[in-house]
Formats: structure tokens, C-alpha cells, sequence
């Protein structure tokens, strides 16, 4: 079984790349892959809106979302976190968001689990904005959303690994991880496909 994470902050090890490792504890012992993405040391450029994927299935620019295109083939979840920049996501995070366009009529994400992670220095309101826009995206690619204890992980840390000291909320990220891999296994089980349980109706239905 197969999980990405992609971390939204163009900080190296940001609080939400710190707490994104820690949703992704449980899946690495559980003997998963684990691909993580890192937006700090990729280059993922803004939609230009030309349309072109429309025609040809593939996006026109060429860098790094290559990478994260076939990740969405490969993986059975998905944990993307983010932290908040002007009660929204990342700039970064919003270009992956956006792409996903150029691959959307292919449904690479459908059928399968998700959860989201937001930190925010203050306590504004921006975490639950910003996690209401990754699971917004995630419900149109067809993702199955998973909460934490309560909705997705909402944190706030100010300065680089502040995070670190708050042994509740990288507790409430793990939980999220062993959320969406219990989701994620039962699937399986039920519908005996890795990826795509839309694609086993009929085992559904029996």
C-alpha cells in the first residue's frame, strides 16, 4: 500500500513538514511506501490558464509536478498540510491545487483517502480556512475526506519547530495518519482493489 504527503511550507522543515512526518509515523510502521514531497526543494510552477491539457492530457509546463502527477496514479492516500499565509494556504500548495487541472478529467485520485494539516501562527480562524480549501479540493478530486479527532489537524506555532513542544498536536497529527490508514485498509478489504474501489461495483453491491 502506497502514501504521499506533500508539505505546503517553502520552509525546510517548517511545523507543518514536522507535523506531516508525524501523520505519516503510522503508515511507515505499518510497512507502507511513503513518498513525501517537500515544496521547499521543488519547483512547481502556477497554472498559466492556456488550456492546453485539454487537448493533449498533458500539462504544457515542464518541472517538478511531473512527480506529483504520478504520485496520484500511485498512491491509495494522500495527507497534504500547509501552513497559513493570509487565512489561506501556501502560495506553493496553491499551485499543486491548481495543476491538478491538467490531469482532472482522468480522476487519478478518486476512490481514494485523504486528510489535511494547517498551522497557523495566530489563532484567526486562518487553520480552519485552510483546511477547508484542502479538503474542498480533495472532495472534488473524488477523495474519500478523513478527519482527526475533530476535523483535520489545526495547530498554531510561530517560529521554526515551536511545534516541537506541543506533544498534543503532533499526537492529534499521528492520530490523523492511523485514521486515514485504518479508512484506507478497510477499503481494501471491502472492495479488493488498491486504488480505485469505484471500479468494483459490483463487489459493493453483493
Amino acid at each position: 500500500m502506497n502514501v504521499m504527503g506533500i508539505s505546503g511550507t517553502p520552509r525546510t522543515n517548517g511545523n507543518s513538514e514536522i507535523l506531516l512526518r508525524y501523520a505519516l509515523k503510522p503508515f511507515e510502521n505499518n510497512g507502507w511506501n511513503v513518498k513525501i514531497f517537500l515544496l521547499s526543494e521543488l519547483t512547481i510552477k502556477p497554472c498559466n490558464a492556456c488550456e492546453s491539457c485539454r487537448e493533449t492530457g498533458t500539462c504544457i509546463i515542464n518541472d517538478d509536478m511531473q512527480r506529483i502527477y504520478d504520485a496520484f496514479q500511485w498512491c491509495n492516500a494522500i495527507i497534504i498540510s500547509s501552513p497559513v499565509y493570509f487565512l489561506n494556504v501556501s502560495a506553493q500548495l496553491h499551485s499543486i491545487l491548481d495543476r491538478h487541472y491538467a490531469v482532472d478529467a482522468e480522476k487519478p485520485l478518486e476512490g481514494k483517502v485523504g486528510g489535511a494539516i494547517a498551522v497557523g501562527g495566530g489563532t484567526t480562524g486562518g487553520q480552519t480556512i485552510t483546511l477547508n480549501t484542502i479538503y474542498t479540493w480533495m472532495l472534488s478530486c473524488g477523495i474519500i475526506c478523513v478527519p482527526g479527532e475533530l476535523f483535520g489537524v489545526k495547530a498554531v506555532a510561530g517560529k521554526p519547530g515551536d511545534i516541537l513542544n506541543q506533544e498534543n498536536q503532533l499526537k492529534q497529527a499521528e492520530i490523523l495518519g492511523s485514521n486515514i490508514l485504518k479508512v484506507t485498509t478497510e477499503l481494501k478489504e471491502i472492495t479488493g482493489f488498491n486504488n480505485y474501489p469505484k471500479y468494483n461495483q459490483e463487489v459493493c453491491v453483493k
